[in-house]
């Protein structure tokens, strides 16, 4: 199993059911050091207000999900949306 691989499946799940076009999103995964990783996320350009969500509060509870899923691995995760 690589490094983030949990984080990144329940980033892409929880991305894939909120968008309106699941097979447009990415989710590449970045080692920022031996205990961190980073997420970026694309989407359609249509689907990433939803993604965001109303004052972020949506991409707020990603980056929440992500940081429990990386506490599994022993790691620190950060999540970015990127155009």
């Amino acid at each position: 199993m690589s490094k983030g691989e949990i984080v990144e499946r329940v980033v892409r799940y929880v991305v894939s059911e909120i968008v309106d076009d699941a097979e447009q999103v990415e989710v590449t995964v970045i080692e920022e050091g031996p205990e961190e990783v980073t997420l970026e996320v694309r989407t359609a350009k249509s689907d990433m207000g939803r993604v965001i969500g109303r004052r972020g509060r949506v991409a707020r509870a990603i980056r929440t999900l992500a940081q429990a899923a990386a506490d599994e691995e022993g790691l620190r995760a950060g999540v970015e949306f990127v155009d």
